[in-house]
C-alpha cells in the first residue's frame, strides 16, 4: 500500500510504502531493537512458543528467533511481513485474527499498541490475546512509560547515528491524544502520526480484567513491560 495517509488519525511520510496505521516499511526494517528481547527472554521459559501480535519488519522477532524462540508473527501488512525472517507468519488484523484452536506458551502485544485510541479496537486487542495464550501461559504487554505524552519534545539520538524525536502529543477528544513522530536518518526522514490513549495503571489493569487478564508482575522498574495471566 502507497498511500500516504490511509487511516483516520494516521499518517505518514518518507521514502517507500506507508502501512495503514502510518508506519514506514523501510524506516522499520532500519530501527535497531532495544531491550525487548532481554525482558522477554528473562520472563518466559527458554524455547517457548511466542504469538507476536503486531510483529511489524520483525525488529523484535528476530533476536527472539535467534534466541530459539517459536515465533509466529501477525502483522495486518504484507509489506511488513515480507521482512520477516526465521518465523512463521500471518497476515490479519490482530482483532479479528483466526488461528483455529491453536494456543500459545506466550502471547505479546508490544510496540504501545495497548493504547489504541479506539476502545473496541483496544478491548479486541486484549481477547486476542486472552483467546491464544494457553492455560499456564503468560501475556507480555508493554505500556506507554510516564510522562509519555507530558515530557515533549523529546528525543533521543541512538548509537547507530540516526535520531528518534517525539514532537507533540496533542489532545483530540474523548480521552484520546494525537502523537507526531520523527526519524532523521543521514540519507532520509520519516514521520509519522498516531492516536494513543493514555491509561492510568487503574485503568489499564481494568481493561485487562474485562478481558480475562489479570496482572501476574510488572517486568521492569518503570511499568512499561507487564506480564499477565488469565483469570
Amino acid at each position: 500500500m502507497s498511500g500516504r495517509v490511509v487511516r483516520e488519525g494516521y499518517s505518514g511520510t518518507g521514502p517507500g510504502a506507508i502501512t495503514p496505521d502510518g508506519c514506514a516499511v523501510e524506516l522499520y526494517t532500519r530501527l535497531a531493537v532495544g531491550d525487548e528481547p532481554d525482558v522477554i527472554a528473562a520472563s518466559v521459559p527458554a524455547g517457548s512458543g511466542i504469538l507476536e501480535l503486531g510483529c511489524g519488519a520483525g525488529r523484535v522477532t528476530h533476536p527472539l528467533v535467534d534466541r530459539g524462540f517459536d515465533v509466529t508473527a501477525v502483522d495486518e501488512s504484507a509489506q511488513m511481513l515480507e521482512r520477516v525472517r526465521g518465523a512463521r507468519t500471518v497476515q490479519s488484523p490482530i482483532e479479528s485474527l483466526d488461528l483455529g484452536d491453536e494456543t500459545f506458551d506466550v502471547v505479546m502485544l508490544a510496540s504501545f499498541l495497548v493504547h489504541a485510541g479506539d476502545h473496541r479496537v483496544r478491548d479486541g486487542l486484549l481477547r486476542t490475546c486472552r483467546r491464544y495464550v494457553r492455560d499456564g501461559g503468560v501475556v507480555l504487554i508493554q505500556r506507554e512509560g510516564e510522562g509519555y505524552h507530558t515530557e515533549l519534545p523529546r528525543e533521543r539520538v541512538h548509537p547507530a547515528g540516526y535520531t528518534i524525536r517525539i514532537v507533540s502529543s496533542e489532545p483530540v477528544g474523548d480521552g484520546v491524544r494525537s502523537v507526531r513522530a520523527e526519524y532523521d536518518f543521514e540519507d532520509a526522514r520519516w514521520s509519522q502520526t498516531f492516536l494513543a490513549r493514555p491509561l492510568s495503571k487503574e485503568q489499564f489493569e481494568g481493561h485487562l480484567e474485562a478481558a480475562g487478564l489479570r496482572v501476574d508482575r510488572y517486568l521492569t522498574d518503570d511499568g512499561v513491560w507487564v506480564r499477565a495471566v488469565a483469570k
